[in-house]
């Protein structure tokens, strides 16, 4: 039996953007999702998943079954999040060239699914290293970070960036641009605040709507380009360690974002309580729609607005975690 752990993200700069080859600056955060694998006797695999901010549930299945919990969540979170777990085992059959290989695996995760937190890349990079270490193969957090990209590229329909799965499995704050990853050595503290709606996006379906919008208008595409430019002047300020450019820039980034439709109004009321409160910057993080926003607050200021705004569900701090994919004890 093995157990490992990744951290979930929050985006300083730069979702959406990055699927079009532009910069993006994803910070992981801690908040885990933790993989327990056990091999079976045969080639079936048995699931249960805790915490995904859905009941708990069990699914047993031999990967063509149409068997899916029945949860009290959209039917397409439901599916991918059992899509991330079954390519996060072909991966792991693959590098260990044992495709007949069957698990019982728990998945346990205190990041909210489809938040814009990382979830998904999360579990799947836990789960990889887990499932490989159980057949004897230990791999690279790089070589996991490629893998889970893969998994994350099929059930997102090709619409996935580098950025989240990369950002998960090495920790820390990273710079994604295309194939280019790598992580960002110099970082100055950063004081996150999350506050989380309660609700989740569809990923595929927000991606999907900006590719449309970007095909249909040309300063759609330039909105998508100036986050780009967000992006390079958020790495100088991050070099310089200047918190309040950073913040700045956060604000103009959730700016553009909404612009291009996927922010929501509980997002939107959150990024200004918590720029009322005198956070340093605010902005919506991940793919938008719902989910959670982050601020950059020194004080206890945003913390405090976001707990009396109406729609924010909780709210918390997120230090900066260095460490990515890791073993835990089983």
């Amino acid at each position: 039996m093995v157990a490992s752990s990744a951290p979930g993200k929050v985006y300083l700069f730069g979702e959406h953007a990055v699927v079009y080859g532009e910069p993006a600056v994803p910070c992981a955060i801690e908040r885990r999702a933790r993989v327990t694998v056990n091999e079976r006797d045969d080639d079936a695999l048995r699931v249960h998943a805790e915490d995904l901010t859905l009941d708990g549930f069990t699914v047993e299945y031999d990967g063509e079954s149409e068997t899916t919990p029945d949860v009290d969540v959209s039917q397409s979170l439901v599916e991918a999040a059992v899509g991330y777990i079954e390519g996060a085992v072909e991966q792991a059959r693959d590098a260990a060239d044992r495709p007949d290989a069957g698990f019982e695996i728990t998945v346990e995760s205190a990041i909210p699914l489809g938040a814009g937190l990382g979830s998904s890349a999360a579990v799947v990079v836990a789960g990889i290293d887990a499932a490989t270490r159980e057949l004897g193969v230990e791999l690279t957090a790089r070589d996991i970070a490629d893998r889970a990209f893969r998994v994350e590229y099929e059930v997102q329909d090709g619409q996935a960036s580098r950025a989240d799965t990369f950002c998960s499995a090495v920790g820390g704050a990273v710079r994604v641009e295309g194939e280019d990853c790598r992580a960002i050595e110099s970082v100055p503290n950063l004081p996150f605040v999350i506050g989380y709606d309660g609700g989740a996006g569809d990923t595929g379906e927000l991606v999907a709507g900006v590719r449309a919008l970007r095909e249909e208008y040309d300063f759609a595409a330039d909105t998508v380009e100036t986050i780009g430019d967000i992006v390079r002047a958020g790495e100088a300020a991050l070099a310089d360690g200047d918190l309040a450019e950073i913040g700045r820039l956060m604000d103009f980034n959730h700016g553009l974002l909404s612009a291009l439709g996927v922010s929501a109004r509980s997002l939107d009321e959150m990024v200004w309580a918590a720029r009322q409160s005198d956070a340093l910057g605010a902005k919506l993080t991940g793919a938008g729609g719902g989910g959670c926003i982050v601020a950059l607050d020194r004080t206890d200021g945003a913390e405090t607005a976001l707990k009396y705004t109406p729609g924010c569900e909780t709210t918390f701090r997120a230090e900066l975690d260095a460490d990515g994919v890791r073993v835990e004890e089983p």
